[in-house]
């Protein structure tokens, strides 16, 4: 597909989207639009078939090669690789990329689910597999219902919406045994303190919520962690 018939799809593909979250519609739209998500739900079930266990990996898609953060993230999806886990990420660039080039070169299974967007989210070179995906909500449901841990690398706002909701999914009981690792040292540090602090001072969370997110200062303590699942 060349970028104008690609540019195409996606204005396409972004006026669906927009119409569908616009609020009511006739029921013939919103069925139509309920059938378009069933058969990307569908086509994303038949592309994943795998037995090792899998580990999704999240981060901004704006780090590149030369960044610290970009090569822990290489470094885990190596590490990760060699321990007998699929790797999988949104595959896109920055720390997508990272984890699946650090699996890949450990000789790994390296997955991803791209989501179609104007800008930055390219499939990165380095998945073995991949499937490219309209809906958000739709990607997170793959990138979740296949994975038995969680590391959140540094990110934006869809890493945070990532991981907060699979917090909400383990503190519902709707997923059980499923660590969430952040990664990235000081990058985290407010958002612990708000956690920890503001959160659980004001009553919205308990004690053990605050648990629910592991601090992992090395790969090998990542590791650990997601082996201890």
């Amino acid at each position: 597909m060349d970028t104008d018939d690609r540019n195409a799809l996606l204005g396409q593909i972004e006026g669906a989207e927009k119409a569908f979250l616009s609020g009511r519609r006739n029921r013939a739209a919103d069925l139509e639009s309920a059938v378009r998500i069933f058969l990307e739900f569908l086509r994303a079930f038949e592309s994943f078939e795998f037995d090792a266990p899998c580990v999704t990996v999240f981060g901004s898609a704006r780090f590149g090669e030369d960044h610290p953060h970009y090569g822990l993230a290489r470094a885990l999806g190596g590490a990760l690789a060699r321990a007998g886990f699929v790797v999988m990420t949104g595959g896109g660039p920055g720390i997508m990329e990272a984890a699946n080039r650090g699996a890949r070169e450990a000789g790994g299974l390296s997955v991803g689910c791209n989501i179609r967007l104007p800008r930055e989210q390219q499939p990165n070179p380095y998945l073995d597999r991949f499937i490219e995906l309209e809906h958000f909500f739709v990607r997170k449901v793959m990138l979740v219902k296949y994975s038995s841990a969680f590391v959140v690398m540094p990110g934006g706002f869809g890493t945070l919406d990532e991981a907060f909701e699979v917090i909400t999914l383990v503190q519902t009981g709707k997923l059980e045994r499923f660590p969430v690792i952040s990664m990235g040292g000081q990058f985290w540090a407010d958002l612990r303190v708000f956690i920890a602090g503001t959160m659980y001072s004001e009553g919205v969370i308990t004690a053990a919520d605050v648990d629910f997110i592991h601090e992992a200062a090395t790969v090998e303590d990542a590791v650990r962690l997601v082996q201890q699942r």
